[in-house]
């Protein structure tokens, strides 16, 4: 992994070898093995699923035939340690994230749920035989994992609202309640639900696996963002669950919190990734799209928005670099991972909007994927904690204050 502050030596590698959009080279900061990493993912998203994902997102559908290639990314996980990890740090993962959403928002978000918060309750919060029992077929990607925490009534007070129950009858675990808004669930083979024990009032989590009876799915339909990721409401009706499937190390809403913190910042790649992205697709249609016999590009006020949109894309990618640096270095908090995220999505919803206006008319038609992305946007601003609620923990950190209702 790169030094905290330095940039690897790059041997024949020149800052001009960084695609455009990375307009300083933070690429530079990963190692050699990294950087290849980072771009077997480019040439893969570019190769197999940019061809082909507007016509999933238009029937709002999961590409299940691109798994496979995902899996021998060996992608999943990335940044853990846990048994068959890959062990990669935050620092590549973070950017390996913002390459996903750069093509495709909904497959990063699939790989977030699967590869960040279901195998991130398990690492962070499981036994030693827990994380040994799922995380090395998870980062296989042979068992995918979903993540139950919100419900249809609670959304940001989930911390003290969360209504799902959870009692122990010998040595099983009784969970009943709804979940809402959970990706993956309908198709995956663990879904991780977060649950109130009724003796002790401490949230816990549950590793509830594929077929379980009392566990049914609707899939939420009509969505006008990620509209492939296939999420569900869950109804959990009197849901037996053995006692070695409850994540032994979570205690409290806390342990929830702790995993949170880690894919927050990778909501906030995604985010910065979604502009890139729209940025890129902005830019080389400039180059093409002629009016009164040259270029748009060569407008000065078409430049005008390509350089803002870079300045924005540039701007959020450092801020979490740096985040993931100390995420690495083990000195991440909840407000360094919350500003992030707040600051890369209003950044990233600007960067769309202005990309569409460079487009035109064009810019809402899916065959120059900015409309998507603009789409896109709109569930990535959200989800992970409102820009509001990060909003607020960050300024309870630098007040001493808490702004909370």
């Amino acid at each position: 992994m790169s030094d905290i502050t330095e940039l690897q030596d790059v041997g024949d590698v020149e800052l001009e070898d960084s695609p455009l959009s990375d307009f300083l080279g933070f690429e530079l900061l990963l190692d050699e093995e990294d950087r290849d990493l980072l771009l077997r993912v480019r040439e893969f998203m570019t190769r197999e699923v940019e061809p082909v994902i507007n016509g999933y997102w238009t029937r709002a559908e999961f590409p299940h035939d691109l798994v496979p290639g995902l899996a021998a990314l060996g992608i999943a996980g990335l940044a853990y340690d846990g048994p068959g990890c890959p062990a990669r740090g935050a620092l590549v993962d973070g950017m390996v994230a913002m390459e996903l959403a750069r093509v495709d928002p909904s497959i990063a978000t699939f790989m977030g749920v699967h590869g960040g918060l279901a195998m991130g309750s398990v690492q962070l919060c499981g036994s030693d035989e827990q994380r040994e029992r799922w995380l090395p077929p998870m980062a296989r990607m042979e068992l995918i994992g979903a993540f139950g925490l919100t419900e249809p009534d609670v959304g940001s007070a989930i911390s003290a609202g969360l209504a799902t129950s959870a009692r122990r009858e010998g040595e099983e675990w009784v969970l009943d309640g709804e979940k809402k808004w959970i990706g993956n669930a309908a198709f995956a083979d663990l879904v991780v639900i977060w649950a109130r024990d009724e003796a002790d009032q401490q949230v816990k989590g549950f590793v509830v696996e594929k077929g379980t009876a009392g566990m049914t799915f609707d899939t939420q339909q009509d969505k006008i963002a990620l509209r492939v990721v296939q999420n569900a409401e869950i109804h959990l009706r009197g849901v037996r669950v053995p006692e070695a499937n409850r994540l032994q190390r979570a205690t409290s809403f806390r342990s929830t919190a702790d995993v949170l913190r880690v894919t927050r910042m990778g909501v906030a790649w995604q985010a910065t990734g979604c502009a890139r992205g729209a940025f890129e697709h902005a830019l080389r249609y400039t180059k093409t799209r002629e009016q009164f016999g040259k270029p748009i590009a060569s407008f000065q006020m078409v430049q005008d928005l390509l350089v803002k949109m870079l300045g924005n894309v540039t701007a959020s990618t450092a801020m979490n670099v740096r985040a993931s640096q100390l995420q690495d270095a083990g000195l991440l908090q909840d407000e360094h991972a919350s500003l992030c995220k707040a600051h890369s999505t209003v950044r990233m919803r600007e960067a769309v909007g202005w990309a569409r206006e460079v487009l035109g008319g064009n810019g809402i038609l899916l065959e120059h994927h900015v409309g998507r992305l603009v789409a896109d946007a709109e569930a990535i601003y959200s989800y992970e904690g409102t820009r509001e609620m990060n909003t607020l923990i960050v300024g309870r950190a630098i007040t001493g204050l808490s702004a909370f209702v």
